[in-house]
């Protein structure tokens, strides 16, 4: 059973490290141990069930690829570069091609493969972790070097109790927990590879302290569970604890793979999925205060230099008698209105305001949008329709900050229409299981949104236009946010675009 939970929690690991993005080399690197680990232990199972002659080539193959994978891995959390990696890895390698002809030659007593290439796995792994604390040493303070610590404190830890273990289990009749201890480490390894944000001891011990309660918490309840149905077999604890143990371990790498899996899927949907991203939910408010704190100083300092370069041109500009020279100062004098639009824009999207919600009658926001966007010369070629359904309830809403969400994706929508087209507005009602709510779909006949550009365009800064700052669709996805709604947008380049808006009623 702790070969199995080793073997599970190795394959949930790698499988997850694989759709990893960031940490792109020691995630793979890693991924490539775990999967040797998995790929040893599974096939050590495997002997007691099916051919053993099988069986123990696949684990002795295992061990022979693992002691690779560990030095790549080491060499990558050392800092070292590819080509002395690689070096090192070939190496390890060449010598483990040494150490099969203990194995091959004929001997009057040949060693196993497994006893062979798990002598020179160990004496491996050791190797890495000597280069993990070469590349402490090498290091300077700080965040990087601080993880590394934490990842040889617990590899210490780890290879400590393997030992103690192993001696226990020569003296005393205990069962082996060695499986179990080295899926913890993995898991630790994993923790602070996938969450470089965790720089704190005591994060990662609170982490450790929850997957711990999480495990004895599961752990009753399975035991309380079987034991109403099977008795009162002292081996059931054991079971029902590893059972639990490896629950709770493959919960987050399983997270991972359904991240990853659903946001390609649905590129637009994550808020359906928002229980699956209270951390990230937690760095993102983090991350926001922390810009509303910088926002205004910043904006305070490049406005300052702004309005004496503008002041400056302005009066130039009137002393000014050629042309030449009235129209370059021209220039910089558009220039800064441009970039004080910028500082504006990142204001907005950046310090805190407090929702003045009320009742709102959406069709009449809508209808006062209409009114702004027919006056504009963008909609000079273009039909503006609407479809405003009348049966369609309050909802609690911030009346200027929802009439600004509605013109900045409209404006959008003229712009990406230069040469004529049709661009509607409609509002329905919904009827869900929490409740009514309100849609507000804007739709046009532009040349649409380029694939590639969907899973991006709410990113701050992200644009696609020649002189765009690419913050006025961040700024409504975080108003609507605001309001307890969503927003997505579905494209089909060549045919047009089309955002929905969902407002919640008032109950």
């Amino acid at each position: 059973m702790e070969a199995f939970t080793l073997a599970a929690v190795s394959l949930a690991l790698a499988v997850s490290l694989f759709f990893l993005k960031r940490g792109e080399t020691a995630a793979r690197s890693f991924a490539l141990v775990c999967l040797c680990v998995f790929s040893y232990k599974a096939s050590s199972f495997a002997q007691r069930l099916f051919t053993p002659v099988f069986w123990e080539g696949v684990a002795a193959l295992s061990l022979f690829a693992l002691a690779p994978a560990a030095i790549h891995f080491g060499g990558s959390l050392a800092g070292e570069t590819r080509k002395k990696t690689r070096r090192h890895v070939a190496a390890a390698a060449a010598a483990n091609a040494v150490a099969a002809l203990a194995v091959f030659l004929p001997l009057e007593r040949p060693l196993p493969a497994a006893t062979v290439f798990g002598a020179s796995a160990a004496a491996f792994t050791a190797v890495a972790y000597g280069m993990v604390l070469f590349g402490i040493r090498r290091r300077p303070a700080g965040v990087e070097k601080t993880r590394l610590v934490y990842l040889a404190v617990a590899g210490a830890a780890a290879a400590l109790l393997i030992f103690l273990d192993l001696l226990a289990r020569l003296w005393l009749d205990l069962p082996p927990l060695s499986d179990i201890f080295a899926a913890v480490f993995l898991y630790l390894v994993y923790a602070v590879i996938t969450h470089p944000q965790l720089v704190e001891l005591k994060e990662l011990m609170a982490r450790a302290l929850v997957t711990a309660l999480l495990t004895l918490l599961a752990t009753t309840v399975v035991y309380v569970v079987i034991r109403l149905f099977a008795g009162r077999d002292a081996s059931l604890f054991t079971a029902a604890l590893l059972a639990s143990f490896l629950f709770v371990i493959a919960i987050e790498p399983a997270k991972q793979i359904l991240k990853t899996l659903l946001d390609n899927l649905f590129p637009d949907s994550r808020d359906i999925f928002s229980f699956m991203y209270s951390f990230d939910r937690r760095l993102e408010k983090e991350k926001t205060m922390l810009l509303e704190e910088m926002a205004p100083v910043l904006a305070h300092e490049i406005r300052n230099p702004l309005g004496s370069i503008k002041g400056a041109a302005q009066y130039l500009r009137s002393e000014a008698t050629r042309e030449e020279d009235q129209r370059l100062l021209e220039v910089i004098i558009e220039e800064v209105n441009r970039l004080n639009n910028v500082v504006t824009q990142f204001l907005h999207y950046a310090k805190p305001y407090n929702l003045a919600l009320k009742d709102e009658d959406i069709n009449a926001v809508v209808d006062k949008a209409l009114g702004i966007l027919r006056t504009s010369a963008l909609a000079e070629r273009v039909v503006i329709e609407e479809e405003l359904r009348p049966d369609i309830p309050l909802v609690p809403a911030d009346r200027e900050q929802l009439l600004r969400v509605i013109l900045n994706i409209a404006f959008n929508a003229l712009e990406a229409m230069p040469e004529g087209g049709k661009l509607t507005i409609k509002t329905r009602k919904i009827v869900g299981d929490t409740g009514e709510a309100v849609g507000i779909s804007i739709r046009d006949t532009g040349p649409g949104i380029r694939k590639e550009d969907i899973r991006n365009i709410f990113k701050p800064f992200f644009t696609t236009k020649e002189r765009g700052v690419g913050l006025g669709l961040a700024i409504c996805r975080r108003i609507i946010r605001d309001h307890g709604g969503h927003i997505r947008v579905k494209s089909l380049p060549g045919q047009g675009s089309i955002f929905y808006i969902r407002l919640n009623a008032s109950p």
